[in-house]
Protein backbone atom coordinates (compact mmCIF):
# COMPACT_ATOMS: atom_id res chain seq x y z
CA UNK A 1 0.00 0.00 0.00
CA UNK A 2 3.46 2.51 0.83
CA UNK A 3 4.77 1.41 -2.31
CA UNK A 4 1.39 2.12 -4.31
CA UNK A 5 0.96 5.85 -2.46
CA UNK A 6 4.84 6.89 -2.91
CA UNK A 7 4.09 5.96 -6.83
CA UNK A 8 1.38 8.08 -6.61
CA UNK A 9 3.36 10.68 -5.60
CA UNK A 10 6.13 10.53 -7.64
CA UNK A 11 3.58 10.32 -10.61
CA UNK A 12 1.94 13.43 -9.40
CA UNK A 13 4.51 15.78 -9.20
CA UNK A 14 5.66 15.58 -12.76
CA UNK A 15 3.60 17.80 -14.48
CA UNK A 16 1.56 18.92 -11.42
CA UNK A 17 2.60 22.49 -12.16
CA UNK A 18 1.54 22.81 -15.25
CA UNK A 19 -1.84 21.47 -14.77
CA UNK A 20 -2.38 24.25 -11.57
CA UNK A 21 -1.30 26.73 -14.33
CA UNK A 22 -4.48 25.78 -16.12
CA UNK A 23 -6.85 26.35 -13.14
CA UNK A 24 -6.74 29.74 -11.52
CA UNK A 25 -9.53 30.80 -10.46
CA UNK A 26 -10.19 32.08 -6.85
CA UNK A 27 -12.54 29.17 -5.56
CA UNK A 28 -9.42 26.71 -6.69
CA UNK A 29 -7.32 28.60 -5.11
CA UNK A 30 -9.43 29.19 -1.72
CA UNK A 31 -10.25 25.14 -1.62
CA UNK A 32 -6.92 24.65 -2.03
CA UNK A 33 -5.59 26.65 1.22
CA UNK A 34 -8.46 25.09 2.90
CA UNK A 35 -7.55 21.92 1.72
CA UNK A 36 -4.05 22.91 3.20
CA UNK A 37 -5.07 23.96 6.73
CA UNK A 38 -7.22 20.78 7.26
CA UNK A 39 -4.35 19.06 6.30
CA UNK A 40 -1.71 21.11 9.12
CA UNK A 41 -4.83 20.91 11.56
CA UNK A 42 -5.09 17.01 11.28
CA UNK A 43 -4.01 16.04 15.05
CA UNK A 44 -6.86 18.68 16.07
CA UNK A 45 -4.11 21.15 16.65
CA UNK A 46 -2.22 23.97 14.41
CA UNK A 47 1.25 24.77 15.83
CA UNK A 48 3.06 28.00 14.86
CA UNK A 49 5.92 25.78 13.42
CA UNK A 50 3.09 23.78 10.81
CA UNK A 51 1.94 27.53 10.05
CA UNK A 52 5.39 28.95 9.33
CA UNK A 53 6.03 25.64 7.45
CA UNK A 54 2.86 26.05 4.98
CA UNK A 55 3.70 29.97 4.79
CA UNK A 56 6.61 28.52 3.80
CA UNK A 57 5.04 25.78 1.28
CA UNK A 58 2.94 28.34 -0.23
CA UNK A 59 5.60 30.82 -1.28
CA UNK A 60 8.11 28.33 -2.68
CA UNK A 61 6.11 25.92 -4.70
CA UNK A 62 5.64 26.37 -8.20
CA UNK A 63 2.25 25.13 -8.46
CA UNK A 64 1.01 27.49 -5.98
CA UNK A 65 2.79 30.71 -7.65
CA UNK A 66 0.60 30.70 -9.94
CA UNK A 67 -1.75 32.80 -7.29
CA UNK A 68 -0.93 36.14 -5.51
CA UNK A 69 1.38 34.70 -2.62
CA UNK A 70 0.13 37.16 0.42
CA UNK A 71 -3.00 36.41 -0.65
CA UNK A 72 -2.72 32.78 -0.59
CA UNK A 73 -1.29 33.56 3.11
CA UNK A 74 -4.16 35.86 4.01
CA UNK A 75 -6.33 33.13 3.19
CA UNK A 76 -4.90 30.15 5.19
CA UNK A 77 -4.45 32.34 8.48
CA UNK A 78 -8.45 32.96 7.95
CA UNK A 79 -8.79 28.46 7.96
CA UNK A 80 -6.04 28.82 10.80
CA UNK A 81 -7.90 31.24 13.02
CA UNK A 82 -11.28 28.82 12.56
CA UNK A 83 -9.67 25.75 13.64
CA UNK A 84 -7.68 27.62 16.79
CA UNK A 85 -11.63 28.97 17.71
CA UNK A 86 -13.17 25.43 17.55
CA UNK A 87 -11.57 22.72 15.64
CA UNK A 88 -15.25 21.43 14.44
CA UNK A 89 -16.29 24.67 13.39
CA UNK A 90 -13.00 25.33 10.84
CA UNK A 91 -13.32 21.61 9.22
CA UNK A 92 -16.74 22.43 8.21
CA UNK A 93 -15.61 25.99 7.17
CA UNK A 94 -12.88 23.97 4.93
CA UNK A 95 -15.22 21.34 4.33
CA UNK A 96 -17.45 23.86 2.81
CA UNK A 97 -14.80 25.46 0.54
CA UNK A 98 -13.60 22.54 -0.52
CA UNK A 99 -17.06 21.10 -1.66
CA UNK A 100 -17.56 24.33 -4.09
CA UNK A 101 -15.35 23.32 -6.69
CA UNK A 102 -17.03 19.41 -6.29
CA UNK A 103 -18.64 19.71 -9.80
CA UNK A 104 -14.92 20.90 -11.21
CA UNK A 105 -13.47 16.60 -11.51
CA UNK A 106 -9.99 18.07 -12.53
CA UNK A 107 -10.12 20.96 -9.65
CA UNK A 108 -11.07 18.23 -7.45
CA UNK A 109 -8.35 15.73 -8.37
CA UNK A 110 -5.73 18.48 -8.23
CA UNK A 111 -6.69 19.79 -4.80
CA UNK A 112 -6.53 16.22 -3.59
CA UNK A 113 -3.23 15.85 -5.28
CA UNK A 114 -1.82 18.74 -3.41
CA UNK A 115 -3.32 17.96 -0.17
CA UNK A 116 -1.02 14.61 -0.73
CA UNK A 117 1.87 16.94 -1.30
CA UNK A 118 1.36 19.10 1.68
CA UNK A 119 0.57 16.16 4.02
CA UNK A 120 3.82 14.54 2.79
CA UNK A 121 5.60 17.34 2.78
CA UNK A 122 7.81 16.59 5.93
CA UNK A 123 8.60 12.89 4.87
CA UNK A 124 5.88 11.38 7.13
CA UNK A 125 2.39 11.18 5.74
CA UNK A 126 0.62 10.16 9.18
CA UNK A 127 -2.90 8.57 9.39
CA UNK A 128 -4.38 11.56 10.29
CA UNK A 129 -3.33 13.50 7.56
CA UNK A 130 -4.22 10.13 5.67
CA UNK A 131 -8.12 10.64 7.51
CA UNK A 132 -8.77 14.15 6.51
CA UNK A 133 -7.46 13.43 2.89
CA UNK A 134 -9.70 10.64 2.77
CA UNK A 135 -12.49 12.98 4.06
CA UNK A 136 -12.27 15.74 1.30
CA UNK A 137 -12.24 13.13 -1.26
CA UNK A 138 -15.37 11.79 0.12
CA UNK A 139 -16.27 15.91 0.05
CA UNK A 140 -15.32 16.30 -3.27
CA UNK A 141 -17.12 12.76 -4.40
CA UNK A 142 -14.22 11.29 -5.24
CA UNK A 143 -12.56 7.82 -4.15
CA UNK A 144 -9.40 7.91 -2.16
CA UNK A 145 -8.27 4.90 -3.24
CA UNK A 146 -7.27 6.26 -7.16
CA UNK A 147 -5.03 8.12 -4.96
CA UNK A 148 -3.11 5.65 -2.98
CA UNK A 149 -5.36 6.08 0.32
Amino acid sequence: MFSKFTDFLKTTGQGINDEVKKITNKSFAEAVIAGCALVAAADGVITSEEKQKMAGFIKQNEALKVFDISKLIIMFEKYTKSFEFDYQIGKIEALSTIAKIRSKPDESKMLVRLCCIIGSADGDFDDDEKKVVREICKELSLNSSDFGL
